[in-house]
């Protein structure tokens, strides 16, 4: 164990331990040589299988990855991080206990979705939309009446107030007709420059 702030390995004694998640332990230590408090996070390693991406590579299971694409779809929304954890832990068991050396990568892509589906309804858009490929406004629509849907069946009443999906609906509604006015207007002159396509931000589940 080496001090992170002189560097001195080995020399260091704990000073409280507790238990982090299910599978880990945190310890606070300190530094013997300078003095100087610091964490460390004891997980178990438990094999996992490979992922088989769409185009037929392996890759292996790669948890700060699974994470960041999930911190990524979350971002600026009120998510804790130990939510964001927990849903890794539980993709992360699932696989494990599995028991297989290879599984296709969509595995970990259906579980995020629906981890997120219940965790946040506007992660989850911003990560379906990458994931399922939702490039026309269409089947983001499409999507978004399915998940409004669900939510009413859920809530179970006939409130009027706008849920935070119906407002990114119409925000939808309303850059599509504005897309619409703006090319109409541009029809005389020269063609409208056409839109970029979404960069895949790192929202690929492996």
């Amino acid at each position: 164990m080496k001090c992170p702030y002189c560097d001195a390995e080995n020399d260091s004694f704990v000073v409280d331990t507790s238990r982090g998640t299910a599978e880990g332990i945190r310890r606070r230590r300190e530094c013997k040589v300078c003095g100087r408090r610091f964490s460390t996070f004891e997980r178990v390693i438990r094999s996992t299988p490979l992922l088989i991406k769409t185009n037929g590579e392996r890759e292996a299971y790669d948890r700060e990855k699974l994470i960041r694409g999930i911190q990524i779809s979350c971002a600026k929304r009120p998510i804790a991080a130990s939510g964001i954890s927990s849903l890794a832990d539980r993709i992360e068991a699932h696989l494990q206990n599995m028991g297989r050396d290879e599984v296709p990568s969509r595995v970990v892509g259906d579980m995020v979705i629906e981890g997120l589906k219940n965790l946040d309804p506007i992660a989850y858009i911003r990560y379906a939309i990458v994931y399922l490929g939702l490039d026309n406004l269409a089947s983001v629509r499409d999507m978004l009446d399915t998940l409004l849907g669900d939510q009413n069946v859920k809530a179970g009443n006939g409130t009027s107030e706008s849920s935070p999906i119906e407002l990114v609906i119409d925000a939808a509604v309303a850059a599509a007709k504005e897309s619409e006015r703006t090319t109409a207007s541009s029809s005389g002159g020269s063609d409208p420059e056409p839109p970029t396509s979404v960069p895949d931000r790192g929202l690929e589940p492996a």
